[in-house]
């Protein structure tokens, strides 16, 4: 049967029931405001950057030391443009609604103490290029902290052959080295773009870990779904994670107003050369794994362990079809 063309006179109406809502639920709409920050070119960004990171593994093919110099000076050049703009474009948010915040008497928040006299576009836009340039300078020293992990993850996994499989193929690869230049874009006090980078890479790679997360060299998730790392965590050197690992909050304290208190250690710290197996979850800011523990998958830890410690779950009875199988008859 034909679409009915007389429904269509109801869509009017509908939009205009659509646009009421935009004044009557303000939170959730950003109309008549400078412009945030757009998802697509960081994404853009991302990919310039693991193209710089890792060259002739991604776009450009037939790289080579002839060729090189003027591939990555072009990226550069390009990256320096976009950063500008869209870190100027952050900064400029961050002062408003905080501003907006403050005049409604909602909790204020946080801004980069530089941003309290930002008040003019040549400001924001100054700002947005120091930033930009002093992240750029950090990929030199970003690409050898990221040859440890890629050597990391062929030391750590029988499976692998070749370094350039890593490369390639491993998500948690992938989810590191969006972190660690997230990571950098937050130590600089760059709001909303850590965190739209982390989630882009979240989204791919099923790998969730906060730009403000403090990860060590040498560091290498395994399989990597469903793996978490909060904000406050700190890792030491040589961990490895398995999948579905979680470094997570034990709870979340609240001032007198009831709202929450931002800003304090809430997860877990890591030491060197832990090991932590899938499904393993720990929680709290003054947990601390001491260095060279293993965690065994299952275990949900909520208090500190000392150096060289192992931690399993006890046995478990297995049945099936109803018969007890006897210890003998599987190993954990």
């Amino acid at each position: 049967m034909a679409a009915d063309i007389r429904l269509k006179e109801q869509l009017p109406e509908l939009t205009r029931r659509i646009v009421e809502t935009y004044q009557d639920v303000p939170t959730i709409q950003y109309l008549g405001h400078c412009p945030l920050p757009s998802n697509e070119t960081i994404q853009g960004i991302c990919e310039d950057l693991k193209e710089i990171i890792y060259p002739g593994y991604r776009r450009r093919e037939n790289l080579h030391l002839g060729n090189v110099t003027y591939h990555v000076g072009d990226l550069v050049d390009g990256l320096h443009d976009k950063l500008t703009m869209q870190i100027g474009r952050a900064l400029r948010h961050a002062v408003a609604a905080s501003r907006a915040a403050a005049e409604r008497g909602d909790e204020v928040p946080t801004v980069p103490d530089e941003l309290h006299h930002c008040l003019e576009e040549a400001d924001f836009e100054a700002l947005g290029q120091a930033k930009a340039i002093e992240f750029l300078e950090q990929i030199p020293a970003l690409r050898r902290v990221l040859a440890t992990d890629v050597q990391a993850a062929y030391d750590g996994d029988p499976a692998v052959r070749t370094l350039d499989e890593v490369i390639f193929c491993y998500p948690g690869l992938e989810a590191v080295t969006i972190h660690r230049l997230a990571h950098r874009l937050h130590r600089l006090r760059v709001p909303l773009i850590p965190r739209m980078m982390a989630e882009w890479s979240h989204s791919r790679t099923g790998i969730d870990i906060h730009p403000g997360a403090t990860i060590g060299d040498h560091f290498f998730i395994d399989h990597g779904t469903g793996v978490v790392i909060g904000e406050t965590c700190e890792i030491g050197n040589h961990v490895k994670l398995y999948q579905g690992v979680t470094l997570g909050a034990l709870s979340f304290q609240t001032d007198a107003d009831g709202h929450l208190v931002r800003g304090t250690k809430r997860h877990p710290t890591i030491g060197d050369r832990v090991v932590i197996y899938a499904n393993a979850t720990v929680l709290g800011g003054t947990t601390v794994i001491g260095h060279d523990s293993v965690i065994g998958s299952n275990v949900w830890l909520t208090r500190s362990i000392a150096p060289r410690t192992t931690v399993v779950l006890e046995r478990p009875k297995l049945r099936m079809r109803g018969e007890e199988i006897p210890d003998t008859d599987y190993q954990i």
